[in-house]
């Protein structure tokens, strides 16, 4: 199984999203909500962008994996969506943002989402 590989690394890069985020939390002693605080608001964001987009991007690669994709197809995809994910934490992170950073990481996911979408149904009809 090859998934479970980038479902670890990913999980390692969302326990320091969350980290960061706590950490800024812990700062500003800010427990619930932003505090209207622009630092805050982005590292809650990035948070949260990864947590909505990861959960079923990883479940699309696996499923190409179990309908027998080939195993370089299923590194590719995992490979994308790990750096895909880090521009996107990266990019957005910033106070004097970088569009290219966050623009190239969602491109990345989206890519990923989209190749895994196609390979799901050919793998399924063929």
């Amino acid at each position: 199984m090859i998934t479970p590989i980038y479902v670890a690394l990913l999980a390692i890069l969302f326990l320091f999203l969350s980290f960061k985020t706590i950490k800024v939390r812990k700062r500003l002693q800010i427990g619930v909500g932003t505090g209207d605080n622009p630092e805050l608001l982005r590292a809650m964001r990035v948070h949260a962008n990864f947590s909505e987009y990861v959960p079923i991007t990883l479940i699309l690669i696996l499923s190409v994996e179990l309908l027998k994709g080939h195993f370089i197809l299923v590194h590719c995809l995992g490979t994308a969506l790990l750096i895909g994910r880090v521009l996107h934490a990266y990019g957005v992170s910033q106070i004097k943002e970088n569009l290219k950073f966050r623009v190239s990481g969602m491109l990345l996911t989206f890519s990923t989402m989209l190749v895994s979408i196609i390979s799901i149904l050919y793998l399924s009809i063929f």
